[in-house]
């Protein structure tokens, strides 16, 4: 699928269901808090544990975006 087009639908979705933008909002603060932590001289083990297990959850919803937004594409045009 072309970046653009996944763009298009992304901002369909954002603005028509809620589940996948509350998905987009969560991603982007999981995002945040990891750049709040990257930002930071040293972490301490209760940091950088923190930073591991929000990666991944940062990581697990792109791929339920991604998901979202496949399956949209291949939905047939209503009309």
């Amino acid at each position: 699928m072309e970046r653009n087009e996944q763009e298009e639908i992304k901002a369909y979705l954002i603005q028509t269901d809620e589940k996948f933008r509350a998905m987009v909002d969560q991603h982007h603060q999981y995002d945040v808090l990891v750049a709040e932590l990257e930002a930071k001289h040293a972490l301490s083990p209760a940091e950088e544990v923190e930073e591991h297990r929000l990666k991944k959850l940062k990581l697990q919803l792109k791929d339920q975006i991604e998901q979202t937004v496949s399956e949209h594409k291949l939905q047939p045009a209503a009309g």
